[in-house]
């Protein structure tokens, strides 16, 4: 079983930054695993904004591109999304998720909450 928790959340102006954390612990995944951010605000479905790769490929959504970084701390399981010129439109609730590339598995965090004011 893997558990995922996720820190950093908070209310900030457009325009701010935050910088969001993923813990990760269990039988994590060594290879042949994504890693990312994805959210959902209300009313809408959830979104993918970022993943990072075993390999360390990295992918962003348009939305999201030149704004918010992924990043991974191997050694000490933890993954980063950091976020800068935020918009009242990324307002929503942020969620970590690790899944198998190659098993059926994907496992999800509680969420952590973002909201950016105008």
């Amino acid at each position: 079983q893997v558990q995922l928790v996720e820190s950093g959340g908070g209310l900030v102006q457009a325009g701010g930054s935050l910088r969001l954390s993923c813990a990760a612990s269990g039988s994590i995944f060594r290879n042949n695993y994504y890693m990312g951010w994805y959210r959902q605000a209300p009313g809408k479905q959830r979104e993918l904004v970022a993943t990072i790769d075993s390999g360390g490929r990295i992918n962003y959504a348009d939305s999201v591109k030149g704004r918010f970084t992924i990043s991974r701390d191997n050694a000490i399981n933890l993954m980063y999304l950091q976020m800068n010129s935020l918009k009242p439109e990324d307002t929503a609730v942020y969620y970590c998720n690790l899944a198998s590339s190659v098993l059926p598995k994907t496992y999800w965090g509680q969420g952590t909450q973002v909201t950016v004011s105008s």
